[in-house]
């Protein structure tokens, strides 16, 4: 979070965790600002025990308010791959602060809020997370040769790779939905992401042409790849092959 507030004040626009926001919206210079200062002060507020529980807090309503107010309705305007992969990273990112909300809830947040706080709440940030890994899933089918292009050189059967990592993300979220196998298959879709940064932009770093969007997308990356271990933490004490999840 610290990295995308960075990303978004030194850039003065939004990055593409944000993005897309129509220029014509009011005061969307103001706003490029805000989601980078929300994100610079809540990843820095999360490391200290006694401003974590506010930090999740802020970052749980503003994924929230986002998702509501720009992924959701975009929608209307059709099922395509630019409106679902935005919403779906949106999704990721919430479910995640969802799980640190419910870790760092104070004895306010369970009095009077227990449905986000308690074991509901956590149910619906895996559920909502599962949900999200489908359509990531689903991409890799519609944009198979712009999926494959980005598998490394040295490694064969590029198509075959972009199959392969979008079944497995398909199938991860459908376990964790329904609860089968669910911390092996958070784990597994963590590492394929850990794997996407560690092999596509860690390289392009190395050689110093990233482009400004390119950064983004490696930091966005890399966010969501830690929103994914925080969703397989959320699993500890459950049984790696169980069938039904519990909380140990």
């Amino acid at each position: 979070m610290v990295a995308l507030g960075i990303l978004g004040l030194s850039k003065g626009d939004f990055i593409v965790i944000w993005q897309p926001v129509p220029k014509s919206f009011p005061g969307r210079e103001t706003l490029v600002y805000v989601c980078a200062l929300i994100s610079l002060a809540s990843g820095v507020g999360l490391v200290w025990q006694r401003t974590a529980a506010i930090a999740a807090r802020v970052l749980l309503l503003w994924f929230l308010l986002w998702l509501l107010i720009w992924r959701l309705p975009a929608f209307a305007r059709g099922f395509t791959v630019d409106v679902y992969w935005a919403a779906c990273q949106t999704a990721v990112m919430l479910s995640a602060a969802w799980v640190l909300y419910n870790w760092f809830a104070t004895d306010w947040d369970k009095q009077r809020l227990g449905f986000a706080a308690g074991e509901n709440g956590l149910r619906i940030a895996r559920v909502l997370y599962g949900l999200s890994l489908i359509p990531f899933g689903l991409a890799h089918f519609t944009y198979l040769k712009q999926t494959a292009v980005l598998v490394p050189a040295g490694l064969p059967w590029h198509v075959a790779w972009a199959y392969l990592t979008g079944v497995t993300f398909i199938a991860a979220g459908i376990a964790v939905i329904i609860g089968v196998w669910a911390r092996l298959a958070a784990a597994l879709a963590t590492l394929q992401m850990g794997l996407f940064l560690l092999l596509v932009w860690i390289p392009r770093v190395a050689q110093g042409s990233m482009t400004a969007f390119q950064w983004g997308e490696a930091i966005v990356t890399w966010a969501l790849m830690r929103a994914g271990w925080v969703m397989t933490d959320s699993y500890r004490g459950t049984p790696w092959f169980a069938v039904k999840t519990r909380r140990v």
